[in-house]
């Protein structure tokens, strides 16, 4: 997400950098290009307004000091107002209530909702260590049960069974009773999509809520449907006492209107984000880091805590002691990483989060995307025991058995095979005194230029 403003931005604001003072006619050139770039990522308009005119009241005359240039003072506010715009600072579920604390799930049809409540109900289990109970309200598409089942089975939670033939109060009133038996600590209420216009549906919604009186009402809204996000969570707030707003489909828009707009419009904080299709591809909503992206600053904190989580931290010190013992690098030591890379979304979705990767040209973007990763793994699988120890055996027809095997051309057996020799000569510098000092500067020559550089230059 954020891709078009994040390239509008950056190019603009690099033209306001240089100057011994910010006066209304520097600046005014900076701020109707932040207008236009706004506006094409569909922000909306009364959002872009008094985002501009926050950032002009502050902005002009300001004393610079003499650790910051003037152009860093204008990103400086930027980034403040861009923070206020989506909330300040992430608000996490409020769970404090006697077990079993009811958590109610909205929104119109195709948003994404049954999805989202496996996803939160994941993120609950395994990051919050809270027991689950999930059940769906949905009674007007009976995938929408089954979906919720298989899915409360993938991620290991309890599911409430439901039926087409009963009212929606009585389900979640009997899972609610049940759960309380159980001792289990938090209940998610799937309910039917709906559209905000169909006012039987909307009385329905509004019926369940007054039954089960949840302490969070969360409204699930697509990223991809911009400015209208916001103003369809409005109409929603309108008739039930919304508690957030979880935002989907992030990783699918490149412009973030619906990031920018929906606090200003609905007054409501978007809790989480989805970033993909995975179950755990839910990630808290930090209005910090997401201005710090939007700027082409990285958002290091959230790439070290999606390291710490997905990361298998025995395999990685397996992999470590071997190469300190000298006994070397192999292929399926290189496959190891490869999939551990992919459970964090793949390369791309680690790199976005370092600063300066906006800078990045398509064609080295284009290098280390999902497919690349999936080719490299086919290369290896296609491998015998022996080759993936012993890589310096894999010659002429060899490589063309791989080749065949994968799927591939002899080409890219051989790019694998340099990236992989390269790999290698990296974990040997590890060894010995300043070996991760030796290790960095390898990583720095085989990396694009630029991407070591330590972030954006405005």
């Amino acid at each position: 997400m954020f891709e078009n403003l994040q390239e509008r931005l950056g190019k603009t604001l690099k033209n306001i950098s240089g100057r011994g003072r910010l006066t209304e006619d520097n600046i005014k050139d900076t701020l109707r290009e932040v207008r236009m770039a706004f506006l094409e990522a569909d922000v909306a308009l009364p959002v872009v307004r008094d985002f501009v005119k926050q950032v002009k009241e502050r902005a002009v005359g300001v004393e610079v000091t003499k650790s910051l240039s003037p152009g860093q003072v204008f990103i400086k506010i930027v980034r403040e107002e861009l923070e206020k715009a989506m909330g300040e600072a992430n608000e996490e579920l409020s769970l404090n209530a006697q077990p079993p604390a009811v958590v109610m799930v909205a929104g119109l049809q195709g948003a994404g909702k049954t999805t989202s409540v496996a996803k939160l109900a994941k993120f609950l289990k395994e990051r919050k260590k809270k027991s689950v109970l999930v059940v769906s309200a949905d009674v007007y598409r009976p995938a929408a049960i089954k979906q919720l089942e298989t899915l409360a089975a993938e991620v290991d939670v309890d599911f409430f069974p439901s039926d087409i033939s009963q009212k929606p109060v009585d389900i979640a009133t009997a899972a609610i009773s049940h759960a309380k038996k159980k001792f289990i600590d938090v209940v998610l209420v799937d309910t039917a999509g709906r559209l905000h216009v169909d006012s039987n549906m909307m009385d329905e919604i509004k019926d369940l809520h007054k039954a089960i009186n949840p302490i969070e009402t969360l409204f699930v809204v697509d990223a991809m449907t911009g400015q209208d996000a916001a103003n369809t969570a409005k109409a929603f707030d309108e008739a039930l006492p919304l508690t957030g707003v979880i935002l989907t489909k992030t990783d699918g828009d490149a412009r973030g209107g619906a990031a920018l707009s929906i606090r200003h419009i609905t007054g409501k904080p978007i809790k989480f984000m989805g970033v993909g299709e995975r179950t755990d591809a839910l990630e808290p909503f930090h209005p910090d880091r997401i201005a710090s992206r939007i700027l082409g600053m990285g958002d290091v904190l959230s790439l070290i805590e999606e390291v710490e989580m997905k990361v298998d931290k025995e395999q990685a010190a397996r992999v470590a002691e071997k190469v300190f013992k000298g006994a070397g690098f192999t292929l399926d030591d290189f496959a190891d990483q490869l999939k551990q890379m992919k459970s964090m979304g793949g390369m791309m979705s680690m790199l976005d989060k370092l600063p300066g990767m906006s800078n990045l040209p398509d064609a080295v973007k284009g290098q280390m995307g999902d497919k690349t990763f999936i080719q490299m793994e086919a290369i290896i699988s296609s491998m015998t025991k022996k080759e993936r120890a012993r890589p310096e055996i894999i010659k002429g027809s060899r490589k063309k058995r791989i080749a065949a095997g994968s799927g591939t051309q002899v080409q890219e057996i051989n790019k694998l095979l340099k990236q992989f020799t390269q790999m290698q000569k990296m974990m040997k510098k590890m060894k010995g005194k300043g070996g991760m000092t030796k290790m960095m500067r390898g990583m720095k020559g085989m990396l694009p230029p630029g991407m070591m550089g330590g972030g954006p230059k405005f």
